[in-house]
């Protein structure tokens, strides 16, 4: 698999020949943390703290609410390193501060060892100080602290020369069961194919700056189908992971999707096939994911209006609980007429804030099992109607509990 790569010096994104020499500008940061993000996790990397030149982190923080990111550069403390788990990075990358002293304080599943190694040897400091330590025997020494290593060709690094495939399979025996993710030439499908094989993700940045890799290809480049046009069986869900139909894709259409940030597939029938390109019913894509036997694919999307061709929410039917309910409170946010209640409510910010209090209030009293359930149904109706006065949709809201998930500190009287 991949891990697109976004390196950060002066609030811009930036790529390194060697880990020293400026090679590319990229500009702002926020535009392609989306489009990589639908890949899946990206590597986001504040080479200014790094190298004790500035910090990028307040921009750090606005990607971490773009895309799932793990965070490394200028993490040399268990302070740090908890102050990002807490602002909801899937996982912190250390690098100099890589030692037992300081990750048997952090959690084990949250931290990636990164190993920056140039022939082998171990270098720290922003890739200044060249320890003398192969990094074999530092995988060895770490094992038991982390749940990933990181391992860069510095070398290699914004050369696009490739992988060194001998001493990649000597890191993945001295990784043993640890997952093992390597940086550092990294340029084709091929070799991300070769590497995911292996076991090995591969964190990669100058070949997709550059154009010489299309994200898409590095994303599909594992895939495999036993059909004989090549196709791919690709679920579609929602936010939330309702299965709303079944696709197919190919190379070319998950290009398109990727590029279009949009509902793109293969009809075995008409070829490339944009979602909602005739109906309306357009699709925004979230996220791509691979299944574990790379023969199928997951797009996540936002839905605008009904999947099926029968005008029902799925080609399941309509649903039920939470989106079903927001669907219905988006459609009456839409053509509710004037003077009926769901029109007052959503024109009127004092009454649905006193229903809001209302509801609040009686779901707090109640007790009996169903009046706890009928009172918290009465809170959610009106809480999606709030949320649709305000154009905010459910699934930010999930995405808002899904970064408190992430804290690791916590504070008295905290509810997640």
């Amino acid at each position: 698999m991949i891990v697109p790569s976004i390196d950060l010096m002066g609030g811009q994104a930036v790529q390194l020949v060697g880990g020293r020499k400026l090679a590319l500008e990229a500009g702002d940061p926020r535009p392609i943390a989306r489009r990589f993000g639908t890949l899946g996790e990206i590597a986001v990397v504040d080479l200014d703290a790094a190298l004790g030149a500035g910090s990028n982190a307040d921009l750090v923080r606005e990607l971490i609410r773009l895309a799932p990111c793990r965070i490394g550069g200028g993490i040399r403390d268990v302070e740090t390193a908890r102050s990002w788990l807490d602002a909801g990075a899937t996982k912190v990358v250390l690098g100099t501060a890589a030692v037992p002293e300081v990750l048997r304080s952090l959690p084990r599943e949250r931290v990636v060892a990164a190993l920056d190694a140039v022939h082998g040897s171990v270098v720290v400091d922003g890739w200044r100080r060249d320890t003398g330590i192969e990094v074999t025997a530092s995988m060895e020494t770490l094992r038991p602290y982390v749940s990933e290593f990181l391992v860069t060709f510095v070398e290699r690094e914004g050369r696009l020369e490739g992988i060194d495939p001998e001493a990649v399979a000597r890191l993945v025996e001295a990784a043993d069961e640890v997952p093992l993710t390597v940086a550092g030439g990294v340029t084709t499908a091929e070799e991300i194919a070769a590497l995911d094989a292996l076991g090995v993700d591969a964190q990669v940045g100058m070949a997709l700056y550059t154009g010489k890799l299309h994200p898409a290809d590095a994303l599909t480049a594992p895939m495999v189908s036993d059909r004989d046009d090549g196709l791919w069986p690709t679920i579609v869900t929602d936010e939330r992971g309702i299965a709303l139909g079944l696709a197919w894709s190919s190379a070319e259409s998950v290009r398109a999707a990727v590029d279009e940030q949009a509902g793109v597939y293969h009809s075995r029938r008409r070829g490339l096939w944009r979602k909602g390109e005739t109906s309306g019913a357009r699709q925004e894509l979230v996220r791509i994911a691979l299944d574990c036997d790379r023969d199928a694919l997951r797009f996540t999307v936002h839905q605008h209006g009904a999947f099926c061709h029968t005008a029902s929410r799925t080609c399941f039917g309509d649903g039920h609980g939470l989106g079903r309910l927001e669907d219905t409170v988006s459609r009456r946010a839409v053509d509710a007429p004037t003077g009926s209640y769901s029109r007052r409510v959503l024109d009127d910010s004092r009454l649905l804030a006193a229903k809001l209090a209302e509801e609040a209030a009686e779901l707090a009293e109640a007790e009996a099992r169903s009046e706890v359930i009928h009172e918290a149904a009465d809170l959610l109706y009106f809480t999606m109607i709030k949320l649709a006065a305000a154009d905010v949709g459910f699934s930010e809201v999930e995405e808002e509990l899904d970064r408190r998930s992430l804290r690791v500190s916590r504070r008295e009287g905290e509810v997640t």
